[in-house]
């Protein structure tokens, strides 16, 4: 593992925004849609979350598997890298580069667990063993072998107990969490979104920290312009009564259909 970000892999793949959230010729060809691509990747993202609370790995293998699934989709289509299969292969190999292994049989049981008597159930999420260690060498090679992700909880909790704050911790967390359902990761530094995070919730919680982010002498632009990408996600998410995405099943079966097919 690269021990500073700045020397990373991660640093040097940083994208720009323009280049992130971009639907690939192949499922254009599809009719697939720009809000369906982005609908695909936030519901992918979460099946991800769901996934690991049933195989039990920390919630840094989760950030590691969401953004491999996320760089994935800015260089490969969904029509050539079935979604429904990527997301539990970019688990299994986040498991194992962050030392949590999880073993392939276990996934493709609680994969089958998961959609059991889903209406959604059906051909499309029979996988095994197999067709996951087949698309682990296409996600491999679709990463161009780099797998070294630096995540924003680290700085989250450096930065918050040099600001005195960690009464915030647990709401700047969840805003960390938040995070991982967009494609920020892959473009800006994690000390930059886990600042973001920190501003949301001292705007929340009513709290003044205008000279400590002026004596951190970071570009102010960029924090709040990071904060108002994830407010702005919030609006056009809708939420349950708990915070959870809503995402009609109609609606991203329609997508996935588009693109996805059993391989």
């Amino acid at each position: 593992m690269a021990a500073n970000f700045w020397t990373s892999s991660h640093y040097k793949q940083l994208l720009d925004p323009d280049k992130v959230d971009v639907v690939q010729r192949l499922d254009k060809e599809k009719g697939l849609t720009l809000e369906e691509f982005r609908l695909i990747k936030i519901h992918m993202s979460l099946q991800i979350w769901k996934l690991a609370l049933y195989v039990k790995v920390r919630q840094r293998v989760i950030a590691t598997a969401i953004t491999y699934l996320r760089r994935v989709y800015t260089r490969k289509s969904m029509t050539e890298y079935d979604p429904r299969l990527v997301a539990p292969t970019c688990l299994y190999l986040a498991s194992k580069v962050e030392e949590s292994t999880v073993q392939a049989r276990l996934l493709v049981f609680y994969i089958k667990k998961m959609y059991a008597g889903a209406s959604s159930s059906d051909e499309k999420y029979r996988f095994e063993i197999k067709d996951i260690l087949e698309m682990e060498m296409k996600v491999l090679e679709a990463l161009d072998y780099y797998l070294v992700v630096f995540h924003p909880y680290r700085p989250l909790l450096q930065l918050l107990q040099d600001a005195g704050i960690t009464d915030l911790t647990q709401v700047a967390w969840g805003l960390v969490n938040d995070t991982y359902k967009m494609d920020l990761i892959l473009i800006h530094p994690p000390h930059m979104i886990a600042l973001a995070c920190i501003y949301i919730a001292c705007v929340l919680k009513d709290k003044d920290l205008t000279t400590w982010f002026e004596e951190l002498r970071v570009d102010m632009n960029i924090v709040k312009n990071i904060s108002m990408e994830i407010l702005e996600f919030f609006e056009y998410c809708r939420l349950d009564s708990k915070g959870n995405i809503l995402i009609p099943e109609d609606r991203i079966n329609a997508a996935l259909n588009k693109v996805a097919a059993k391989p």
